[in-house]
């Protein structure tokens, strides 16, 4: 799958599923669930024990709102990444969100998540 040719359209589209995931099982604080469509890089830093200290230790990313509102890309080598207004439901203001994805043995996945 070629996804530096997708619109932005396109690209929001695929990475829709993408991020509810990630912000459904960041709030349950879901570890499974939460890597679940991780690169084989990303999975090597995300160890369990350090997740579970960043949800004990961070309201931002354990209380984010379900709605949400991508807003551009960037295209960087073989990745794109979406950036997203994200809102907390305990935090007032708006949070950039940024999501990762790329083809890894031709199934598109995260490489990169984070949330300022």
């Amino acid at each position: 799958m070629d996804l530096l040719s997708k619109s932005d359209e396109e690209i929001f589209t695929i990475g829709k599923p993408f991020w509810e995931n990630l912000v459904r099982a960041s709030n349950m604080k879901d570890y499974g669930g939460f890597t679940k469509d991780f690169s084989t890089q990303m999975l090597f830093g995300a160890n369990e024990v350090e997740l579970g200290k960043q949800w004990a230790n961070n309201k931002i990313i354990t209380n984010l709102n379900e709605t949400y509102e991508p807003f551009g890309t960037l295209r960087r080598g073989d990745h794109i990444t979406v950036l997203i207004k994200q809102t907390n439901k305990e935090i007032p203001g708006e949070f950039l969100g940024r999501l990762v994805l790329g083809v890894e043995d031709g199934e598109i996945k995260i490489f990169g998540a984070t949330i300022y």
